[in-house]
Parts: structure tokens; C-alpha cells; sequence
């Protein structure tokens, strides 16, 4: 399969595009990742280099693509931070230009806007943007628990509340895929991941591996991978479980070498084949 990626980028670590472009390549898919920020490295340090890309600059880079008659080939659009206004307008117009040319072109959007151990980092508006123009646009929206409530201005403690809160995004989505889901009556050892339609849900759930500082960009990667898993198969429980399972690989290759950032290359053998296999059930 084709994705078109716009996403962050980062010299040093995995997030954004970094952690959506190799684990769907090791996939064996192909991917036109285009940058929306480049970055020395994501900004969870505290400090970085770099600079947003201007919206004209990745505009253009998304006209060569499309002057290169690609677009009718491309299977799946996969959009998460945005930096600013300007720049949600070439997302939103990007994902009319995959449409129009391949109208069974999926658009997985992550609203990437924070975390409960963050806050919100993007600029104001973006969340705005998010709430109103592209979420009701996309296919597939990937908010993890923490922007689920901000997007939807919801308490998220119980599992009816995270299904009620995730169905008021599907006005226009087919699908939402909420991920670090942390309920208050579940084991604290536990992290969980439900995938939501208008008729249908069903859950997943891993142990939570203690990190000292939690990996960043395991939602960008979590994205991606679903999507190509739910496009390959048309069966949500199977892609939940495969990305739990390769997602979950991957984590704990990360902890066992005691690294911050996740470990893509070193357990690229893992996230094909996981040891360890989850299966998604049926709320």
C-alpha cells in the first residue's frame, strides 16, 4: 500500500514521521513522508533546534506529488501535528486532492494536541481546528485519552464514558481509535486501547510497562500501523490486535535496553512478527 504522511520530523528520536515512515516500510509499504516541522529532536526535552515548515513549503511539496500523478495510487492519508492555522488549511486541502483522485483513499487523522503528563503543547486554536474542521472530515481519528476529553469537553473515567465520548466524534468519522486509555475502574497495571463505531466497540488491553520517562511518538506509530493493518484485513478487532501486539514489542524492546526513545530498528524483527500476541473482545 501508498501513504501519504504529513507529519513532524526529528533528527534524533522517533516521533511523527519518524515513528509512522520505517515500522510501515518494515511492513513492506510505501511511504511519501512530507515534514511539517524539522526538528534536532522532539520537544519532550525541553529544548530543540529547528523550525516549523512553512505552510507554503509543504503546500508545494504536496503540488510535485500530485504533478507526478501519485495521488490516484495513494491508499491512505495519515495527518498529525499541525503547527498552525495556515498549515491545517493544506492538510484540510491535501486530503480533498487524495479524495478527488482516489475516492477509497482513507484519511487517518491524530489530532496530536497533548497528554495527561503534558498538557497541551501545540499553539491555541489548534485544538479548535481540530474539534471543528478536520475531525469531521477524516475516516479514522486517533485521540489518545487525554485529547479524547479535551476534544469533546468530557470527564473520561469509566468505560461508558469513553464510549460516549468517543461516538460524539463520529459525526463524520467511520471509526475512533482511542489509545492510553486509563480508566479508574481498571487494574493499574493495565493500559487500554478501544476502537469505537456508531454500533459497535470492541477493547484491548496490555500490561503497562513502568518507564521512568515515557517513550514519545507511540500514538504517531500506533496510527499509522492501524491503518495499514484495518486497510490490509477490513476487520477492526484484527488490526486492534495487531497493533497492540506490535506496538507492545516494540515497548518492551524500549525498556529492556533502558532507552527513552523507541527502539524501531532494534525491534523491527519483533513489531513483524510480535512474541507476544493480544486479542481484542467485544464490549
Amino acid at each position: 500500500m501508498r501513504f501519504l504522511s504529513l507529519q513532524s520530523h526529528v533528527a534524533y528520536g522517533y516521533v511523527g514521521n519518524r515513528a509512522a515512515t520505517f515500522p510501515l516500510q518494515r511492513l513492506g509499504h510505501e511511504v511519501w513522508a512530507v515534514n511539517t516541522v524539522e526538528f534536532s529532536n522532539h520537544t519532550g526535552y525541553g529544548a530543540w533546534r529547528g523550525r516549523t515548515a512553512p505552510a507554503e513549503q509543504v503546500a508545494d511539496i504536496v503540488d510535485g506529488i500530485e504533478a507526478l500523478g501519485l495521488l490516484p495510487g495513494c491508499d491512505a492519508l495519515l495527518t498529525g501535528y499541525v503547527g498552525d492555522a495556515a498549515l491545517g488549511d493544506v492538510v484540510l486541502d491535501t486530503a480533498r486532492r487524495v479524495r478527488a483522485a482516489n475516492p477509497r483513499a482513507l484519511w487517518c487523522c491524530d489530532p496530536v494536541l497533548g497528554d495527561v503528563d503534558t498538557g497541551i503543547y501545540v499553539k491555541p486554536g489548534i485544538d479548535v481546528f481540530f474539534r471543528e474542521r478536520a475531525l469531521p472530515a477524516a475516516d479514522l481519528v486517533t485521540p489518545n485519552h487525554f485529547e479524547l476529553e479535551h476534544l469533546t469537553g468530557r470527564t473520561v473515567g469509566t468505560m461508558a464514558e469513553a464510549l460516549a465520548a468517543a461516538r460524539s466524534l463520529l459525526g463524520g468519522p467511520r471509526l475512533a481509535l482511542i489509545t492510553s486509555l486509563r480508566r479508574s475502574d481498571t487494574p493499574s497495571d493495565q493500559i487500554e486501547m478501544i476502537a469505537v463505531t456508531r454500533e459497535v466497540a470492541w477493547r484491548i488491553a496490555t500490561p503497562l510497562i513502568g518507564f521512568e520517562v515515557m517513550p514519545n511518538g507511540t500514538g504517531d506509530m500506533v496510527a499509522a500501523l492501524f491503518t495499514a493493518f484495518w486497510l490490509e484485513s477490513g476487520d477492526v478487532p484484527d488490526a486492534l490486535g495487531r497493533v497492540a501486539s506490535a506496538v507492545y514489542a516494540v515497548l518492551e524492546a524500549t525498556s529492556e535496553r533502558g532507552e527513552r526513545e523507541l527502539q524501531l530498528v532494534a525491534a523491527q524483527d519483533r513489531l513483524v512478527a510480535p512474541p507476544r500476541r493480544f486479542k481484542a473482545e467485544k464490549l
